[in-house]
């Protein structure tokens, strides 16, 4: 699955089904399933991670989520990563940047949320809203956006080589889904709170926003860290081709339990005796 959504040379994001489930040849009941069955070895190998950098392993995971509205990011964190430890997982949602925040240069808050020693960092939108947004909105000049993308795949690049993989995700909605889920948020009360009128003036920048992304895909998948555009029309593949995403990060650390700095043995009878 990795290879089939990965982001490399002549990839046009026109071409990708967000209704088509690569890799997977199951129905939605089969993948809910899968998805079950997956979460316990995540769970295990997050808790590696964790149990690592408490022996002084510097690895860590941080997985990027970027989407239009409604694609499932809350999803992803709710089914995907909520079936690890919360003690191991930091969250952080960027939304409009604070005045302090605009006094910093755009990655300042972004270092501030990255995950440490042993944690899966999960970033709902990300540095990228800057080269996204601002390109769609024309909060900052072509020029400025232009540098960004050289200046987020530098600081990707430190990223990784300081110990942490990075998983980015977009999950791609259809435009068409995207007015569906929409209109189940008005008629429901429980989700008018999930609900903004603005949410019908982006809807009108989508080919914006699509060429937008294109570039910003283009332009910042690395070999260290490549983009991966996973069809979210169907929720339960989305969370289930991200879910394989991480699998497959945690899987390439190749962790083993730390070993015990005591003599099991010896506290095996001190405990017996106590």
């Amino acid at each position: 699955m990795r290879e089939l959504l990965r982001v490399g040379d002549g990839f046009d994001l026109g071409a990708v089904d967000p209704s088509s489930t690569p890799g997977v040849d199951l129905d939605k009941s089969e993948g809910r399933e899968a998805l079950a069955e997956g979460a316990a070895e995540l769970a295990t190998l997050q808790e590696l991670m964790w149990a690592n950098s408490r022996h002084g392993d510097e690895r860590r995971v941080l997985l990027v989520l970027q989407a239009m509205d409604t694609a499932g990011k809350g999803g992803i964190v709710r089914h995907v990563v909520g079936a690890v430890d919360p003690l191991g997982v930091r969250i952080a949602a960027f939304k409009a940047p604070t005045e302090e925040e605009k006094a910093h240069d755009f990655l300042w808050r972004i270092r501030k949320r990255l995950p440490q020693p042993g944690e899966l960092g999960v970033f709902d939108r990300s540095h990228y809203e800057d080269v996204l947004i601002h390109r769609v909105r024309g909060l900052s000049s072509p020029e400025v956006v232009e540098e960004r993308y050289g200046l987020i795949n530098d600081f990707e690049r430190e990223l990784v080589a300081g110990g942490t993989r990075v998983v980015k995700v977009m999950l791609h909605i259809s435009n068409s889904e995207q007015r569906e889920r929409l209109a189940e948020r008005l008629d429901r009360a429980d989700k008018h709170w999930k609900y903004s009128p603005g949410d019908v003036d982006e809807r009108q920048l989508w080919p914006a926003y699509m060429d937008a992304y294109q570039l910003a895909l283009t332009r910042t998948s690395t070999p260290e860290a490549p983009w991966f555009v996973v069809p979210a029309d169907r929720k339960w593949y989305a969370r289930l081709a991200v879910q394989s995403l991480l699998l497959d990060a945690l899987r390439g650390l190749d962790q083993r339990w730390p070993l015990a700095d005591f003599d099991v043995e010896a506290e095996k009878k001190r405990l017996a005796g106590s």
